[in-house]
């Protein structure tokens, strides 16, 4: 058993749950940081973390949550009020002298963006370097969960994706290959300190191509059906998704026909340690969620 002290946040989330698998392997002590208990936190338990209920927006839950930690990764949900999580973050982080933090940001951050939720990635960059804790920056592009999260539905019933993503490319990554390189750069922090890392998956794909390889592993006719943004909205609304999120979609979409999303990296073999798996065989390993309509993603 290692001696260093990990806190995941969001550890019920995609990324979050795998890096809490994934130290547990490697022996490190976890503390594991979710919103709510429920049967994702039982399990997280039963892996060997601690887990701890806390809130971003709670000064005190995150100084729970932080007390006895030498290394952290920082994940806030794609919703609003990250500045003030990242600030609860900070102040507690300096009072405890954290040796390094992984921050979860997106490949999309910068000063200019449209998006409220990517300028304020970007700014949370620059709030976490000046905080001088060690932290490090991973900027995924698109996950490669999206599909399940977004699609699955109309691909089990119609055989259809419908986005407003015109012809633009990116090279999904799954979220258990985000993980491995927060955990990699976890476990070594000092080489990535400073650092920020655009994480990709093996390959650009267009949504065609991805609605045909998700055709292939079903065995079935998937089309692609570019939609205007302004239908896209309604159906997100219809879906309950916040205007807050619902706008940060539809700057992406906007950046998505751009090719600001058209990039391919090695950052998973490198600091991952194993080449990113390829969207077709992460299908496969997720085909009951596209055969089954009825299952709730």
């Amino acid at each position: 058993m290692k001696n260093t002290n990990i806190l995941v946040t969001a550890a019920s989330g995609k990324t979050g749950f795998y890096a809490v698998e994934q130290l547990i392997e490697q022996g490190f002590p976890v503390r594991a940081l979710v919103h709510r208990r429920d049967k994702k936190s039982e399990l997280l338990e039963s892996m060997g973390a601690e887990v701890v209920i806390g809130d971003f927006l709670n000064l005190q839950t995150v100084r729970t949550a932080l007390t006895g930690i030498q290394r952290a990764y920082f994940c806030y949900p794609p919703a609003d009020r990250l500045l003030e999580a990242t600030t609860n973050f900070v102040v507690v982080a300096k009072e405890i002298g954290l040796e390094s933090v992984v921050n979860m940001s997106q490949i999309i951050a910068r000063e200019s963006h449209p998006s409220p939720l990517s300028r304020q990635h970007w700014l949370a960059e620059r709030m976490l370097d000046w905080a001088d804790v060690g932290a490090t920056h991973v900027r995924p592009t698109l996950f490669a969960e999206m599909p399940l999260m977004l699609n699955a539905k109309d691909i089990a019933s119609q055989g259809k994706i419908f986005l407003p993503y015109g012809n633009g490319r990116h090279a999904p990554v799954a979220a258990k290959d985000i993980a491995r390189v927060v955990v990699g750069i976890l476990t070594h922090p000092e080489p990535h300190i400073g650092k920020a890392y655009a994480v990709t998956g093996q390959t650009t794909l267009s949504q065609s191509e991805i609605a045909q390889a998700i055709g292939r592993v079903l065995e079935k006719p998937v089309d692609y059906v570019p939609i205007p943004l302004e239908l896209w909205q309604q159906g997100a609304k219809d879906m309950g998704f916040s205007e807050f999120l619902i706008n940060h979609l539809s700057c992406v979409a906007e950046d998505y026909k751009k090719g600001s999303f058209d990039e391919v990296t090695d950052v998973v073999l490198k600091i991952g340690g194993q080449p990113a798996q390829s969207f077709e065989d992460f299908i496969n390993e997720n085909i009951s969620i596209f055969e089954n309509r009825t299952v709730a993603v």
